[in-house]
């Protein structure tokens, strides 16, 4: 098991120099709203995944800074740096890790993380793009290849749009970016399609556990696909040509595809109470956690970005419980109940 015992930021967000000890089990983090808690948990998501899960380089930097720096130090004294200097021409971010430098994280370098904001507990009734970020981020924890295919199906997509925005344009020219768009779309639709039916198969239980109850809850892809994905894409694209020139965007395809939460046989978010709700998304944050842990064997670091404010104390229990044993960073806005268990850290507003 990985612990980061100890992070070190400099210029990142509202931190101009901070550092913190953590503790192997359990940290909170408390704080007014503006404190820079949330930055943090950023902070450790970057250095542990390569990105952040908020924005891009440059909106971590602080305002008027020249570059930001993440240090971070694990259990067994290996180090690792994660910095940007806007200023570079190329390698503008960079890793260092084992005293090696690249300019990306390397997979292997990578280390599982769930992270649980208070947006997840709206999955189900935001928008199609955050329960396909949801999905999608998930996967690319579990599949190097992911990743890579959706950034290339996203330049794909950009391409076909500015085509698609022109007054002229060659069917030769948009055939290219069907052909490329239909490749890497039914590779991202078989991985989720696959993932989500993995998914399906526990869910229920997971939920009961919580809820102590013994309700039917289900998750479904919105697209089913039987036989050759990548050529009935391939169709779909090129029958909407005239439909998209008109538009001026690609209206088929997995970019426009969502991810259906059904409960008791009916859409959950149309019959669903806010406590069920709450314990699907629960469910789904247990189930992400033990199929990491199961395909990786690795225990995932859990971050907790005061989501405790929005649950119930029998919700807090069952999370707190579930997660006992692995190393986890809370934020709050006020000090937890049983906070003696806790390493405790407070920020003052800046």
């Amino acid at each position: 098991m990985v612990v980061v015992q100890k992070l070190s930021v400099t210029n990142l967000r509202s931190h101009d120099n901070f550092v913190l000890t953590l503790s192997p089990t359990t940290t909170v983090i408390t704080g007014e709203n503006g404190s820079g808690k949330t930055s943090l948990i950023e902070a450790i998501y970057i250095a542990l995944q390569g990105s952040s899960f908020k924005g891009s380089d440059s909106e971590v930097l602080r305002q008027g800074a020249p570059w930001w720096r993440i240090d971070m130090v694990f259990d067994d004294k290996t180090k690792r740096v994660a910095s940007f200097d806007p200023s570079l021409i190329t390698g503008r971010k960079k890793f260092v890790v084992d005293e090696k430098t690249n300019y990306r994280l390397l997979q292997k370098h990578k280390y599982p993380v769930v992270l649980f904001e208070p947006e997840d507990l709206r999955l189900l009734n935001g928008s199609p793009t955050r329960r396909r970020q949801f999905i999608d981020r998930f996967i690319s924890q579990l599949d190097p290849l992911y990743g890579t295919t959706l950034r290339k199906y996203e330049r794909a997509l950009k391409q076909r749009n500015n085509l698609l925005k022109r007054a002229y344009k060659s069917p030769d020219d948009l055939f290219v970016w069907n052909v490329a768009l239909s490749e890497y779309g039914a590779s991202i639709i078989e991985k989720r399609t696959i993932f989500i039916e993995q998914i399906n198969t526990k869910l229920n239980d997971a939920y009961n556990d919580i809820a102590g109850a013994g309700d039917s809850v289900s998750i479904h892809y919105s697209h089913t696909f039987i036989g050759d994905i990548k050529q009935k894409l391939l169709n779909e694209l090129d029958s909407t040509i005239e439909r998209d020139s008109q538009l001026g965007f690609t209206s088929v395809g997995p970019h426009r595809h969502d991810v259906m939460f059904q409960f008791n046989n009916s859409p959950a978010i149309a019959i669903a109470s806010r406590g069920e709700v709450r314990s699907i998304i629960l469910a789904l944050k247990f189930l992400e956690v033990d199929i990491i842990e199961a395909l990786t064997d690795k225990k995932p670091i859990i971050l907790l970005d005061d989501v405790f404010s929005e649950l119930d104390l029998i919700r807090q229990k069952a999370l707190s419980d579930r997660v006992r044993a692995h190393q986890i960073i809370i934020t709050s806005t006020h000090i937890l109940s049983d906070s003696t268990n806790y390493h405790h850290i407070h920020l003052d507003t800046k």
